[in-house]
């Protein structure tokens, strides 16, 4: 936990010291380390910058779908299979002729043209957390201090492109199964390179002058906590007791810039009733349905943010499948849409990727608690803006959705993808472990994906 000391009374803001007001900010002191000791090692990276430092600002956002979610009810519907593989969902007709998909993505539907359905991914671990999509590579066999993530990677590469914006960002909240939560990992690149978390594990996340990240629909309070506690520390002089990190972490996490990002009252009210409203607290172990995320994610990679990640509402349905989907689909439709046409009418549908994604699919067969179990054989995902081609279904499974019929595409291809779009070559583009030792981004039988490049 990182505390930055600035001045409070009882009664207010002061001039003096005796009452302490603190900026406490969940996840930032990783490892025994606070963010100025971050600001270090960064530092430090920086003597010695990678080829790919100073490029322009590409980014992505990953969507993680905690618990897997039923490949066969959303994009990849089984009409010709037997009942209790079928399910309850109908088919409805997209915008792209010849490709279906389930009714309760209308919205999605409508614009079909600038997703891609992969209906064939395949390499699950079986690992029920975010690991691979978030890394690409499965959590076993990984060499000391594990893979880093892809947010991590492009931290380490291409740098920060704004001082007063960190290059990673992760929204995931905390969860009641932990590695649901994980916003992803820095692995063996260190601490400097992991996601800067507005809410990490408890309901004291991020405190800002009695205002919490828990009250996620209170932008406007936040906003004017950061605005509060500058204003205290400058009229106190504190800031000249800092050293230049301390003094560059207090910038980050004061800055306009940040702040207006996590500030979503600052958007026009018709784009924010475009993405709509979410709902606050988990669902079950899972994470939350917030709306608002798809929006902040957004305004940060717009900021500045090079990789952005989150995690929305829990998909693990062992039971009521079909009234869990009734319930989650049309928000994700929401959400999803709104974020991808936000994108391309703000011109960043070139430089901004968009994944949609989960850890693995779900059983062909319906159990009997009206639920589908674990399905490490394929799954699906959703893939969008970036400057890639669109308008796509790649990959099929069999009639049943038990495996890839065709065109099987593995989470490191995926990610090779989203490299290659980001100006990277995952041939070729190396990133180092403790020992010095060169690692390349995907391993070397996987490349970006030709039906999309």
């Amino acid at each position: 936990m990182l505390t930055i000391f600035g001045d409070r009374s009882d009664s207010g803001f002061c001039d003096r010291l005796p009452r302490r007001s603190f900026l406490s900010i969940g996840g930032l002191a990783m490892g025994g380390l606070s963010l100025p000791q971050i600001l270090q090692a960064e530092s430090k990276n920086r003597k010695n910058p990678s080829p790919g430092a100073g490029r322009s600002h590409k980014a992505v956002i990953m969507i993680f779908l905690p618990g897997g979610p039923p490949h066969q009810d959303m994009f990849d519907l089984k009409m010709d299979a037997p009942r209790e593989i079928r399910g309850e969902f109908k088919p409805i007709p997209t915008n792209v002729s010849g490709i279906e998909i389930c009714e309760y993505f209308p919205r999605i539907a409508r614009m079909s043209d600038k997703f891609n359905f992969i209906r064939s991914i395949v390499g699950a671990s079986g690992g029920h957390d975010s690991v691979q999509c978030l890394a690409g590579r499965s959590d076993k066999g990984q060499p000391q201090g594990g893979w880093p993530c892809m947010g991590a990677n492009l931290s380490a590469i291409e740098g920060l492109v704004d001082p007063s914006m960190p290059a990673f960002v992760g929204l995931a909240p905390d969860m009641g199964h932990k590695p649901w939560a994980d916003a992803g990992q820095a692995g063996f690149l260190g601490v400097s390179h992991s996601p800067f978390k507005p809410s990490g594990p408890g309901k004291s996340d991020m405190v800002l002058d009695g205002i919490s990240l828990d009250r996620l629909a209170d932008r406007r309070g936040l906003l004017s906590s950061f605005d509060r506690m500058r204003r205290s520390v400058d009229s106190s002089g504190s800031m000249e007791g800092m050293d230049s990190f301390s003094r560059q972490a207090f910038g980050i996490l004061t800055s306009s810039k940040l702040a207006s990002a996590l500030d979503i009252q600052q958007e026009n009210p018709r784009v924010r009733e475009r993405y709509g409203k979410g709902i606050p607290g988990n669902v079950a172990d899972g994470g939350p349905r917030l709306m608002e995320q798809f929006l902040m994610a957004r305004r940060l990679v717009e900021a500045g943010a090079r990789c952005v990640t989150l995690a929305f509402s829990r998909w693990d349905w062992h039971g009521g499948n079909f009234k869990r989907g009734r319930e989650d689909m049309p928000m994700l439709d929401q959400g999803v849409s709104a974020l991808v046409e936000d994108l391309h009418q703000r011109g960043l549908d070139k430089d901004v990727s968009v994944v949609v994604w989960g850890e693995f699919g779900r059983t062909p067969k319906i159990n009997d608690k009206g639920g589908r179990d674990h399905w490490p054989k394929v799954s699906c995902a959703l893939l969008a803006c970036g400057g890639m081609r669109t308008g796509q279904v790649i990959g099929s499974t069999n009639r049943l959705g038990e495996h890839a019929r065709d065109r099987p595409v593995h989470f490191q291809e995926v990610h090779a993808t989203l490299y290659h779009l980001m100006g990277l070559n995952p041939k070729t583009t190396t990133v180092k472990d403790f020992n010095g030792r060169p690692h390349y981004l995907v391993d070397s039988q996987y490349e970006p994906m030709k039906e999309v490049i």
